[in-house]
């Protein structure tokens, strides 16, 4: 988002096991909540959770793309792809990452999740993103989706999503943010 928007900022990777962030600093001072997103505007004013960051930081430049104005009904329409999005998709696979859940959960969890998967490609069978044009909601979801591997999800289990992810992935803000994660590990 930041580089969509073009927007100055600092990347400081947080140890989500350790709560201390790259340079040293307790992340739980910064975000009691112990967990990232975080975003500190220079004044020392945090800002956490994924959809309230990324819609303040589309309407820190009016007229951009990624967002459609606050008060309209298609920003209502955003708020609720980001919401399903983070109740649905992030909080649904976050578990699945968890060691000591049981295999029996985990399955339980993994079958809720691919009923949400399903959704979703059948949304973007018609239109290449979530609101029809690239947009915060495309940002998110490239983000969540991009953890399945991890958990042994195939995303090609879903092709709509698998060239929904390459699209995004073509995008050259993608490419430099993912370089400069991959940078910064």
């Amino acid at each position: 988002m930041l580089r969509e928007l073009n927007l100055p900022f600092e990347l400081i990777r947080v140890d989500n096991k350790t709560k201390r962030t790259a340079n040293g600093v307790d992340f739980l001072t910064i975000n009691p909540k112990g967990y990232v997103a975080a975003l500190m505007l220079d004044n020392g004013n945090v800002l956490t959770e994924g959809p309230a960051i990324v819609q303040y930081l589309a309407d820190l430049v009016p007229g951009n793309a990624l967002a459609p104005a606050n008060g309209t009904w298609e920003r209502v329409r955003l708020q609720e792809w980001l919401n399903f999005i983070s109740s649905e998709i992030h909080s649904g696979s976050a578990p699945l990452f968890n060691a000591d859940i049981a295999q029996g959960t985990k399955a339980i969890l993994r079958e809720k999740l691919f009923k949400r998967l399903d959704y979703l490609s059948q949304s973007l069978e018609q239109q290449d993103y979530l609101m029809g044009s690239f947009g915060l909601a495309d940002c998110y979801l490239f983000t969540v989706l991009g953890w399945l591997p991890s958990l042994h999800i195939e995303i090609e289990d879903w092709p709509i999503l698998a060239s929904f992810m390459a699209r995004i992935r073509a995008r050259p803000s993608v490419g430099v943010a993912m370089a400069a994660e991959a940078a910064a590990s």
